[in-house]
């Protein structure tokens, strides 16, 4: 019986599904790598696209409808050249050409001129490392790589600790204050010592792969082996891994695999005359809620594009693993749209990609061969059983799974409850729900609440008043709730992780606005696509008081060794007070929710001994009330009924809307 039916009794009437997509995914693996390894067959970037060789470059393409390719450039003034024409070298579709070393050089610009029947166009190679957009006449295209001086890692191969996986999710382009595009320097030098100040221990960066449409937040990819040029060059980003590496922190991907863009001229939608070359065909071929196009996972080629972008990223750049964005859209023949998972039945009734299962079952073991340290997080919101279960196990093999019920609980508590009516049983119960043998990502917010026509969580809590009530002395009652309940919902949420968390540059310190790129409905301002860094360095301002509660909170929270993996233990939970409580290790957890109710001598029974506080979401140096006395130690006290439990009465004055952590003094 697989381990993951073994844990999960529901589960065994599907066990011989769940075992059929383990045998699919070995069987695939045989087809495609024969007696090596998936970190063997992934190697299509050393082979495909442009290359020095020691007697000058080659270059090669997969495109089986093409009749004829040439590549045209700055060296050719973009007309077709004998020297620069491919030739077709095999019957699977493979075009090759050889040229001299003084033919083109670094820094040119070129494109892939392809024939079909009935068709020719300029394409920009799939496999090309570097996609740039000209300034004046905006047209993309892709650009000789090969500097005199590459980049040489200083750091040496870097592994996350055993501590909570602590993520600050950010987005280079918009991690500057000025109105513009960040760049990989300005956010190496500007925000990565914030990012280490605030204690996180990981960055996930959005928007690395090239895309033709800023506003799409990197999420229509064209060039899936290109790093953004808007930020700057390869070069530079892996400056920035590196320098995070030297600095602690690890550095994971948003990768984009689910989809992409339908640009025939950027991307892959007609690469060679043939729309389904990378493509579903039929109905399924274009995304209908994304207007995107879908893979064809069940094509060798396409897994072998795909397999070498994940060992890519890794090899070259030295990231430390990804989050596979979109897996629900990849696993259900309906993307999960109109879907509803009720039971396990939903989840093996006929109605999965047997294919695209199979690609992340072999992208997660691949990603583990090359760097058995790696993380892999999938954004998932239907459920799947064992999607971050060991392959071994019979799972899919992601390390994580994004908690995403987590923020849309807390949307939906702030938008429909009276904070009379919050209720403490059904706040644990939401953050503590999930399977026992998969690891989540816990997270308040991410990006996606932030976007316009969304909210965040302070903006939803105190609204408009934030332009007029956050200068100090200038604070009124929604102010003070929002500032309050801000701290609480981020502290119960970080501290019930049973993997890691995650926050959005800028929410930790309660920025105001939400994000909206460059578009036309907007007259293409940048004014909403930055961080105000600013508001948080300003002492006369309240956002401080967040950013410094955020950064008590995570060093408090990292502190605890492997706290991620330490029981939860609930003591206590009163719907009626609004207060409970719990326990981590040798911290003890108190919310008092109520809106106006303290409460003096409150009591629950917790193991014996001396506790302190270590953390105060009331305490003035966190714009509270300061009605606790914190350097105040708290000794349990005896009670004979509980003699044999080794509890014993904890009981503490307890404030309205504030949190308090103690720890157990040794």
């Amino acid at each position: 019986m697989l381990n993951i039916v073994k844990k999960d009794k529901w589960l065994a009437p599907f066990e011989d599904a769940i075992l059929g997509r383990a045998d699919y995914a070995v069987r695939r693996e045989k087809e495609l790598t024969g007696n090596g390894t998936l970190a063997d067959f992934a190697t299509g970037y050393m082979y495909f696209g442009l290359h020095r060789t020691g007697r000058g470059w080659v270059f090669r393409e997969w495109a089986p409808n093409a009749t004829a390719i040439a590549l045209v450039g700055d060296f050719s003034n973009w007309q077709e050249r004998d020297e620069f024409r491919l030739t077709r070298i095999n019957n699977a579709g493979v075009w090759e050409v050889r040229i001299p070393s003084n033919a083109i050089r670094h820094g040119q610009h070129y494109k892939m001129r392809v024939w079909w029947n009935g068709g020719c166009g300029d394409r920009i190679p799939a496999w090309c490392r570097r996609v740039v957009q000209d300034p004046v006449s905006y047209v993309f295209s892709a650009q000789v790589w090969e500097p005199e001086k590459p980049y040489k890692f200083k750091s040496r191969k870097f592994k996350l600790g055993t501590e909570p996986l602590m993520i600050y999710e950010c987005h280079i382009g918009m991690a500057q204050e000025t109105e513009g595009v960040g760049t990989y320097r300005e956010f190496t030098e500007k925000i990565l010592p914030r990012v280490k100040e605030d204690g996180y221990n990981c960055i996930q960066i959005m928007a690395i792969q090239e895309h033709p449409y800023y506003g799409s937040f990197g999420y229509h990819v064209s060039n899936f082996f290109a790093p953004s040029s808007r930020f700057g060059t390869p070069e530079e980003l892996k400056e920035l891994i590196d320098t995070a590496h030297s600095m602690g922190l690890g550095v994971i991907m948003d990768i984009v695999h689910s989809h992409a863009v339908k640009n025939e001229l950027e991307g892959l939608g007609n690469l060679a005359g043939d729309p389904y070359q990378y493509f579903l065909s039929g109905d399924r071929h274009e995304h209908q809620a994304w207007g995107s196009l879908c893979f064809d996972y069940g094509k060798g080629e396409v897994l072998h594009f795909l397999l070498s972008n994940c060992k890519y990223w890794l090899d070259e750049f030295r990231f430390d693993g990804f989050r596979f964005d979109g897996v629900t859209s990849m696993i259900y023949y309906s993307h999960g749209l109109g879907e509803n998972f009720c039971g396990y039945g939903d989840y093996y009734n006929g109605r999965q990609d047997g294919d695209a299962i199979c690609y992340l079952m072999l992208a997660n073991k691949l990603i583990h061969e090359v760097n058995p340290k790696a993380i892999t997080i999938a954004e998932e919101v239907s459920g799947m059983p064992g999607l971050a279960a060991p392959l071994k196990d019979g799972g899919m093999g992601f390390d994580y799974r994004m908690a995403m019920n987590i923020p849309d609980f807390w949307i939906k508590t702030i938008k429909e409850r009276a904070d009379e009516d919050w209720n403490p049983a059904g706040i644990l119960w939401e953050l503590t729900n999930r399977r026992k043998d998969e690891k989540t990502i816990s997270y308040v917010e991410s990006h996606d609440q932030a976007l316009v026509g969304d909210k965040t969580v302070i903006f939803r809590l105190v609204d408009s008043d934030m332009y007029w009530h956050f200068q100090k002395g200038s604070e009124n009652y929604a102010v003070s709730r929002g500032i309050a309940l801000h701290k609480m919902i981020r502290l119960v949420t970080a501290s019930t992780i049973n993997g890691g968390y995650l926050n959005f540059m800028g929410n930790e310190f309660g920025h105001p606005e939400w994000i909206d790129f460059p578009r036309e409905g907007n007259d293409w301002s940048y004014k909403y696509a930055r961080r105000q860094w600013s508001l948080v360095d300003r002492k006369d301002l309240l956002y401080h008081y967040l950013g410094d509660f955020d950064r008590a909170m995570v060093s408090l929270l990292r502190s605890e060794k492997n706290l991620q993996k330490t029981k939860f233990v609930e003591y206590w939970h009163n719907d009626y007070d609004q207060v409970m409580a719990y326990g981590r290790g040798d911290l003890v957890f108190v919310f008092n929710f109520n809106p106006s109710k303290s409460f003096e001598g409150y009591g629950f029974r917790v193991p014996a001994g001396e506790y302190e506080i270590v953390l105060d979401s009331d305490s003035p140096e966190f714009g509270g009330n300061g009605l606790v006395d914190d350097k105040q130690s708290h000794l349990t006290q005896f009670d004979q009924l509980l003699a044999k439990s080794g509890k014993e009465w904890l009981r503490l004055y307890l404030p309205a809307r504030t949190a308090l952590v103690l720890k157990r003094k040794a």
